[in-house]
């Protein structure tokens, strides 16, 4: 059932229950304002997926309306302000989410990538650190990509590795993590550790500007001139116009 069905239904069973002699008004029990809240949650969820963050806002509002102190309300809206760019407001609505819900991994995982879009790497750290100690946690060879890539804007390689091979260790088929993998060796200059990595994500990743570049790096380092050559015919052909390939030029 959509968000929008589920909304819809709800309000159907208001009315029926509004129209039916001796009914129990859904909004005046526990329950019935619960199964409300999860509804407008999940209108304003649908509606951001679909990019629509100023409609999101109304049912989220209303969420908030029949709970005040609703931690998935809270957290929804804090995308929804992340989204647009208000990180004022994004800030504060995580905040009360993890007001109600501390220990909440997803809600510590969102409010840790928000902090890393910031560039607050030391919050965001210590947001990602709290989230990976729920073991329980389904997304949590995420949270130590997460990590990683934190410990990467602190300048901490060497912690960097240990969050990624963890993450690895929890789930072997993430491709962003092989390439973070094969990029910090790379430039740690265990070449062969890091073709090993980036051979594992070329096998299930998409190409990038990015790892197209690091293919031609790689390529030149083991004298495989066609396979150098191979990935820069790649880059000029789909990222002309990047940063990459203006890099992957002037190392020719």
């Amino acid at each position: 059932m959509t968000p929008r069905a589920a909304l819809l239904l709800f309000s159907a069973t208001l009315l029926a229950g509004c129209v039916s002699t001796g009914a129990v008004d859904p909004m005046r029990t526990e329950q019935g304002r619960k199964e409300a809240r999860e509804a407008y949650i999940q209108l304003g969820l649908g509606y951001l997926k679909q990019g629509r963050t100023d409609r999101a806002k109304v049912p989220l509002g209303k969420a908030l309306e029949l709970d005040p102190s609703d931690a998935d309300a809270h957290a929804a809206l804090a995308l929804v302000f992340q989204t647009e760019l208000e990180p004022d407001l994004a800030d504060r609505h995580y905040r009360k989410a993890l007001a109600e819900r501390p220990g909440d991994a997803r809600i510590l995982n969102n409010y840790g990538s928000f902090l890393f879009e910031q560039r607050r790497y030391q919050d965001a750290y210590e947001r990602f650190q709290q989230a990976a100690a729920d073991t329980l946690y389904p997304e949590r060879a995420r949270v130590y990509l997460n990590l990683g890539l934190a410990a990467i804007g602190l300048g901490r390689q060497d912690l960097a590795k240990a969050h990624l091979e963890k993450s690895l260790r929890i789930n072997s088929q993430q491709p962003l993590t092989l390439l973070e993998m094969a990029t910090l060796n790379f430039e740690t200059r265990d070449y062969v550790a890091a073709r090993s990595y980036y051979s594992s994500f070329s096998r299930m990743g998409e190409q990038s500007a990015r790892s197209l570049l690091l293919g031609t790096r790689l390529a030149k380092v083991f004298d495989d001139r066609d396979q150098a050559a191979t990935f820069g015919l790649q880059l000029k052909r789909l990222y002309p116009g990047t940063p990459e390939y203006q890099q992957y030029l002037s190392e020719q």
